[in-house]
């Protein structure tokens, strides 16, 4: 990374900061859903679902958490399609400063932000006797894969925030963003669902990173009979992660840079 980058980089994630600080809507709502939906499903469903091998509410967790770092695709697209569309991009462009600064400052600011919001969840799912037993290296590898997932999501986000036509255009998609962990395995096994749905949902990221979530934490063992990423579950997560990566950083830098084109 050049020193170019860092610098200009750097200061724009100051600038996203403020500017979360100052329009907290996006991220107090993407934070506080997923505490309130991990109440709801933990004590509404979790009396009700028996979990072979595991606790619900053990299973619950990891996904939930999982389930918040994939927000990083609607928050990005809000945040990149305002950008855009407000004309910021295009002064941006007119600055002597690195192409790929503008992106990198908005997904670095949002891992800043996420990286703060995984705390209250973590705290609530152990007041429902959710428990780490993987100990403090599981602990650690599963809190990174999480991040790395966020950060990957988040440049998903832009990428799609740059190319959407409108704000609207951008809302609309970034709102059905919230059914993508409804497809997985994040609250509900796999192993019930009709055939196709069930292969759809094991090739959903979110289902190989709460696989793997799970695994580091001692939360659930990796189910049997699954589909590659998920039968797999670290090394499919991470497969993943760089290919959202490899997939959304240079369209994202190259869409950042003709903005307004």
């Amino acid at each position: 990374m050049s020193t170019a980058l860092l610098y200009d980089g750097t200061a724009l994630v100051g600038r996203h900061l403020q500017r979360i600080r100052h329009a907290p809507a996006i991220p107090v709502m993407t934070q506080t859903m997923p505490v309130v939906f991990l109440l709801f499903f933990g004590y509404v469903f979790g009396g009700a679902l028996a979990m072979p091998g595991s606790d619900y509410r053990a299973y619950l967790v990891p996904g939930m958490l999982v389930a918040t770092a994939a927000n990083g695709i609607m928050t990005g697209m809000f945040t990149a399609a305002q950008d855009t569309h407000r004309g910021v991009m295009d002064r941006f462009r007119t600055l002597p400063m690195s192409r790929a600064a503008v992106p990198l400052g908005q997904s670095a600011a949002d891992l800043v932000t996420a990286t703060a919001g995984l705390v209250p969840l973590v705290a609530v799912g152990l007041a429902m006797g959710w428990r780490i037993e993987g100990g403090a290296p599981g602990a650690l590898a599963a809190f990174g894969l999480l991040l790395l997932f966020r950060f990957a999501a988040t440049w998903l986000g832009i990428l799609l925030g740059v190319v959407s036509r409108s704000e609207e255009a951008a809302g609309q998609l970034g709102s059905a963003t919230f059914m993508l962990p409804l497809l997985s395995n994040a609250y509900l096994p796999t192993a019930g669902m009709p055939g196709w749905v069930r292969t759809l949902a094991e090739w959903n990221p979110i289902s190989a990173v709460c696989t793997a979530v799970r695994e580091l934490t001692g939360s659930a063992p990796v189910p049997h009979g699954a589909s590659w990423p998920v039968a797999h579950p670290v090394a499919g997560a991470l497969a993943w992660c760089a290919a959202l990566l490899l997939l959304s950083v240079p369209l994202a830098v190259r869409r950042c840079a003709r903005a307004g084109h």
